[in-house]
C-alpha cells in the first residue's frame, strides 16, 4: 500500500471523533493550540501524532483556519518508517475542507508531495503528487459533496460530537473518495489517561471505516472526547490484525485548558 495511503488513514483514524456551528469559532479552532497523541498496541509505542491549529488565512477569498499534523513512527519498529507533513485548509464552518498538502517520506533520501484542491464553485477535486519535486501524476474527481482531509475530519469530527446521530462522512483518502459511518451517541463517559491523575469527564461514540491500513486498520472504532467546549479528542481505539490499538492523548497546549473532571 502507498504509504502517503498509510499515513492518511493513520490520521483519519485520530480524526473519528467529533455544537453548533456558530460556537465553533470560539470554542474549538483556537489559534495556536498543539494537541499530541501516542499510539501504542499492547503497551508498545508505535509512534505520535502531534495536531496544530494555527491562524485563520484566506484562501481564494474565503476565510479559512489553517491546521497542521505531524506523523511521526517510533524508531525501530519493524517494516514501519512513517514521517509526514499534513496540512489543512479547513472552512470557517469546521465541517469541510478547501485544500490538503501531505509531505511524506517514502525512503531514505526520497519524500512525495500531495496537493488536494477541492473547487466547489465548479463541482471538482484537483489532486496532484510530486516526487522529489518532479510531478508524476495528476487527476480531476468530479463530485457534487464537500468533502473532508485526513486533517480536516479531526475538526468536522470535533463539531458533530453532540450530533445524536448517525453520520457518513464524506473523506477523500489517497485520491480516493469514500466514506466513514459515526454513531455520535451524546453518551457521557468517564476516561482514564495517563497524563492526569483523575478520571476524564468525556462523550463517546462509536463507527466503522469500509477501508484497510497500516497493521490492517479496518472496521469497528470507538472513540472518546472531552465534554466541554473545547470538546479535545481524548481517547480512540481501533482494530489491527493482531488486535485493538489505542490513540491516547499525552501532551497539550491550549491556553489554560485541562481534561475536564468526570463528575
Amino acid at each position: 500500500m502507498n504509504i502517503c495511503r498509510i499515513t492518511t488513514i493513520t490520521l483519519a483514524i485520530l480524526t473519528l471523533w467529533f455544537v453548533s456551528p456558530s460556537t465553533a469559532h470560539s470554542q474549538m479552532a483556537f489559534p495556536g493550540e498543539e494537541l499530541e497523541y501516542e499510539v501504542s498496541f499492547l503497551g508498545i509505542k508505535l509512534g505520535t501524532i502531534k495536531m496544530i491549529t494555527e491562524q485563520s488565512q484566506t484562501l481564494n477569498g474565503k476565510t479559512v483556519y489553517k491546521m497542521k499534523a505531524l506523523i511521526d513512527s517510533r524508531s525501530g519498529i519493524p517494516f514501519v518508517d512513517l514521517h509526514s507533513i499534513y496540512e489543512s485548509w479547513m472552512d470557517a464552518s469546521a465541517t469541510y475542507s478547501h485544500q490538503f498538502t501531505a509531505n511524506t517520506k517514502k525512503s531514505e533520501n526520497t519524500w512525495v508531495y500531495d496537493k488536494y484542491s477541492f473547487d466547489y464553485d465548479n463541482n471538482v477535486i484537483r489532486t496532484e503528487k510530486y516526487e522529489d519535486k518532479k510531478l508524476i501524476e495528476k487527476k480531476s474527481i468530479s463530485t457534487p459533496k464537500k468533502w473532508n482531509d485526513g486533517c480536516s475530519l479531526f475538526f468536522t469530527a470535533r463539531q458533530l460530537l453532540f450530533a445524536k446521530r448517525n453520520i457518513k462522512i464524506p473523506t477523500v483518502v489517497q485520491e480516493d473518495t469514500v466514506f466513514t459511518t459515526i454513531a455520535f451517541t451524546g453518551k457521557d463517559e468517564s476516561t482514564s489517561i495517563d497524563a492526569v491523575d483523575y478520571p476524564v469527564k468525556t462523550t463517546y461514540f462509536h463507527g466503522e471505516a469500509n477501508w484497510t491500513g497500516i497493521y490492517g486498520i479496518t472496521g469497528k472504532f470507538e472513540g472518546w472526547f472531552s465534554t466541554d467546549d473545547a470538546r479535545v479528542p481524548i481517547k480512540a481505539k481501533m482494530k489491527l490484525y493482531v488486535g485493538s490499538a489505542t490513540i491516547e492523548l499525552v501532551k497539550w497546549k491550549r491556553g489554560s485548558w485541562q481534561p475536564p473532571k468526570a463528575d
